[in-house]
């Protein structure tokens, strides 16, 4: 349910949420009340995180250092959250920079990421890979969640697999427009419209999704969660409403099939990152809103 002044009013109908008895539990990781996860030798901090499909790794890093490099089988997403995020990328085809906010997307293979500023850095890689293991939730996912599908990865862009760099002062807010999208093969990240301020609680956006979860990772701000789980027919494994205050960094995992809305409390600026594993075909159907759709297809 959208207010109609959402973008998102405009997409098709979704069925009601079906009952949840195997729906998993919403998870709440704050990190910025928490000790990182892992500490490198210069003093970057990370914190790390999964989902079903994804795991996500958020690091404060220190200007000058070189993060842990990588080889991986399947391709990289890198976010820079902050203004004053900046890094440099190596990969085996090439080489780029990007200073400001915006979304990195490295080919499979090695690359080594260079912080040139003190602004955090997330990394996301398929849940498939060995860092599902560092992850602070690891054992959430001991059994898989049967309400979320598999991830296959999209088509392979026509220009082929290569370093590619997205920064986000090029591209300005555009009314009608739900976010700034960017997607992968296996991953979507939409930058909301930052609110200075509270929420208008007269235009919260309860809905849900059948089968994929979503991350909602926070970057500045705070934000309350609100999430339900449908009741199925065993009343014993009903829940409770959350309503779940977390604040910067952070990143909650809402799982599907629940109804869920996010609400920015904070008195100042509140930046939330929406992220899915794999790219959503709803807003991918939207003309205009995938920045970067000419160069991933869809299936």
């Amino acid at each position: 349910m959208y207010d109609p002044t959402d973008p998102r009013a405009a997409l098709a109908a979704t069925a009601t949420a079906r009952p949840a008895d195997v729906a998993a539990d919403p998870e709440y990781l704050d990190f910025s009340r928490s000790a990182p996860d892992e500490v490198s030798p210069a003093g970057g901090r990370t914190w790390i995180a999964r989902s079903q499909n994804a795991v996500l790794a958020h690091t404060r890093p220190v200007a000058g250092e070189t993060l842990e490099p990588t080889d991986l089988d399947t391709e990289q997403v890198v976010i820079l959250a902050h203004d004053d995020s900046a890094a440099h990328f190596v990969t085996a085809g090439g080489e780029d920079t990007l200073r400001g906010r915006g979304v990195v997307i490295i080919p499979p293979g090695h690359c080594e990421i260079t912080a040139l500023g003190a602004g955090d850095l997330v990394r996301l890689v398929e849940s498939g890979t060995t860092w599902a293991t560092r992850a602070r939730n690891a054992a959430s996912y001991d059994t898989p969640h049967a309400n979320v599908a598999p991830l296959e990865p999209w088509p392979a862009p026509p220009g082929g697999e290569k370093l590619r760099v997205y920064p986000l002062a090029e591209i300005p807010t555009e009314p009608g427009r739900f976010g700034r999208i960017f997607r992968s093969r296996s991953f979507m990240v939409n930058f909301l419209d930052h609110h200075d301020g509270p929420r208008d609680r007269t235009k919260l956006s309860p809905h849900h999704h059948d089968d994929f979860e979503q991350l909602s990772l926070a970057v500045e701000g705070e934000f309350t969660h609100h999430i339900r789980t449908p009741w199925g027919t065993d009343s014993s494994r009903w829940r409770d409403d959350d309503h779940v205050t977390v604040g910067s960094p952070s990143i909650t995992v809402i799982p599907p099939p629940t109804v869920h809305t996010t609400e920015a409390v904070g008195a100042g600026r509140n930046q939330l990152i929406d992220i899915f594993a794999g790219p959503r075909a709803d807003f991918s159907s939207r003309p205009g809103w995938v920045l970067n759709a000419e160069e991933y297809p869809t299936p």
